[in-house]
């Protein structure tokens, strides 16, 4: 398709580490671009919950404890993006995780006559977000266990980074400060008018 003919539309991805405050500008951004915040959790969700055969599929695959693979995971990065409420744009929030599944990405994106609008890293201090973890209480949110957590972050989206940076999509937004701050940023990013609490 040639890119004359490319639909309009917002499509973003937000990578962050665990407890950057990703998810919950996921939800901020997609609310006020009127588009779906999709993270791979609601995929996998919605899919065994349509009991497709893709569905069915994932099921089995979560059912033995294994994690799904890339080819799967395409599979149902196509057919959610194939769904109506994402035909007008979308935010994608835990995938891609690899290169290989950010080239992936591009390939649907290519079949669809779409391209990504921009890649947003929500950067946080270490400290900040252990500090953010043991304030919350969990047994789970040990010093130990968010800084394995972190590590197994930065293994996997270093080159996710470097990816989006050579493509010129990629946008770094300072993640500890308000919550509404870091929003406008990402919107005034997007080049996008907005006004508090709209």
């Amino acid at each position: 398709m040639a890119a004359a003919e490319r639909r309009e539309g917002v499509r973003l991805i937000l990578l962050g580490p665990p407890n950057s405050g990703k998810g919950t500008q996921a939800k901020e951004i997609a609310r006020r671009l009127g588009i779906p915040a999709i993270s791979t959790g609601d995929m996998l969700r919605r899919a065994v919950a349509e009991g497709s055969d893709l569905g069915r599929r994932v099921e089995s695959i979560l059912a033995s404890g294994a994690l799904v693979d890339d080819d799967t995971m395409a599979e149902l990065v196509r057919d959610r993006l194939s769904q109506d409420d994402a035909a007008g744009g979308f935010l994608l929030d835990g995938y891609p995780r690899t290169q290989g599944q950010a080239e992936t990405l591009d390939g649907i994106l290519e079949e669809r006559g779409e391209e990504l609008t921009a890649t947003f890293l929500i950067e946080v201090p270490e400290d900040v977000l252990i500090s953010r973890a043991l304030g919350r209480g969990r047994v789970d949110d040990s010093e130990g266990v968010m800084r394995q957590r972190l590590e197994v972050y930065r293994e996997q989206t270093a080159p996710l980074i470097g990816y989006y940076k050579k493509l010129g999509l990629l946008e770094t937004i300072g993640g500890d400060r308000p919550i509404a701050e870091v929003t406008h940023r990402i919107f005034a990013a997007l080049g996008v008018e907005t006004t508090a609490g709209a």
